[in-house]
């Protein structure tokens, strides 16, 4: 049995959180499977010319997140910490002060945003990842569906004409995918 690095990327529009985690095993055939527990150790047998065999490491996780459109850290609601923008290529940002975000605790979140973005990445080695985008409908002049419709690839996963307004329910409301 072997332990190698598995990560969880969490990738967001309006705001950005990607998360890691460690611990994965593989089986009698040499594939790997994701475990959120660590791997359990072989049963140790001590004989006088074997030494004994150390279990393997606990899985851990840890969660990076990205803030688009923010200049500067965001410590949300639970404490977690979100960072300045990083990995965008191309658009532009911009900050709405003051307007409430519905279903949310952290209306801060998506009071800024990066625009007409060509790509975002992060370097990150092989693994198994899962993408997570939070979105709102934060610009004034979407009134109505249809009006801002866009597709999107996450890894091979196509988001065809994608519509916040719709998903959402209207403008000023957080929506996760």
């Amino acid at each position: 049995m072997r332990n190698i690095l598995t990560q969880t990327l969490t990738i967001c529009a309006t705001a950005c959180a990607l998360t890691f985690v460690t611990g994965c095993q593989s089986n009698d055939h040499g594939s790997t499977q994701a475990s959120a527990q660590p791997a359990p150790a072989p049963a140790v047998v001590t004989r006088p010319t074997t030494p004994p065999v150390a279990p393997a490491p606990a899985a851990t996780k840890s969660v990076v997140r990205i803030k688009a459109g923010s200049s500067a850290p965001f410590k949300d609601s639970s404490g977690n910490v979100w960072l300045a923008e990083q990995g965008f290529e191309g658009g532009d940002v911009i900050e709405r002060e003051g307007i409430e975000i519905a279903n949310t605790k952290d209306a801060g979140l998506y009071r800024s945003e990066h625009y007409s973005m060509s790509s975002f990445s992060c370097a990150v080695p092989n693994g198994k990842y899962i993408a997570k985008l939070h979105f709102a409908e934060t610009f004034e002049g979407i009134t109505e569906a249809g009006q801002r419709v866009f597709s999107f690839n996450v890894q091979g996963h196509e988001f065809k004409d994608f519509d916040v307004y719709v998903k959402a329910g209207g403008p000023l409301k957080k929506l996760g995918v």
